[in-house]
């Protein structure tokens, strides 16, 4: 498979999928998409996965912003529906998927990019070595979420203050608490959108893919 398919291509690691879109024969970088889920669900997702359908046209604007970058573009697929409380099965199957992405790739520098519960598990594991950044899309940051394994690392977190779902206060506080432990964070507040990122969806998109290219680009 070539750069810039956009077909499903699934590995299993210890009975986690990971879903290829894009594949160049030699990656220099990759981008691994998170979707949402809820606080509790300790059943499979659902043959018809919204949040993860959700994520397609974030990954196919990112494969279209890094074309010609040899970038490898991945989504997650977990397990459970929820985060499970301290299972924090999300976050769990984010370092599967970050341990068969190195199988594949090597040790190239990966993005994190998550959406609710997926921004939650991506800002949680993003203190692997490989990981230089994370986007994270209306992400869920329940107080006292830790932060110091953050360090050095670029965030961005983009959050609707209407959303409904999850809290954009969180995000902020998330946010200046990521930079006491050393991180470079920024919060970006979106003018409209709600959690599903529906309304305006190709802002959220092409800031997504803008601020992606950039972390991949070392910019």
């Amino acid at each position: 498979m070539t750069a810039g398919t956009e077909r499903d291509t699934e590995s299993t690691d210890q009975g986690r999928a990971l879903v290829l879109r894009t594949s160049p024969t030699t990656p220099a970088a990759a981008v691994l998409l998170l979707h949402g889920g809820r606080e509790e669900g300790p059943e499979p997702p659902p043959p018809l996965n919204l949040p993860a359908l959700r994520m397609r046209p974030f990954a196919a604007a990112v494969a279209r912003a890094t074309r010609g970058h040899d970038v490898l573009v991945a989504e997650v697929r977990y397990r459970h529906r929820g985060w499970n409380g301290s299972r924090c099965d999300a976050a769990r199957d984010a370092e599967a998927a970050l341990a068969r992405l190195r199988s594949l790739t090597g040790d190239v520098p990966v993005v994190l990019v998550g959406h609710s519960m997926g921004g939650r598990a991506a800002l949680r594991v993003a203190g692997a070595p490989l990981v230089h950044g994370v986007v994270a899309l209306a992400p869920w940051c329940p107080p006292g979420e830790p932060v110091d394994h953050l360090a050095g690392r670029r965030l961005y977190l983009l959050h609707d203050e209407e959303d409904r779902v999850t809290s954009a206060a969180g995000s902020w506080d998330f946010v200046r608490r990521s930079r006491l432990a050393g991180a470079d964070a920024t919060g970006i507040p979106m003018p409209t959108g709600g959690h599903a990122m529906l309304r305006g969806a190709g802002a959220w998109h092409r800031r997504t893919a803008a601020l992606v290219a950039g972390l991949v680009a070392g910019d």
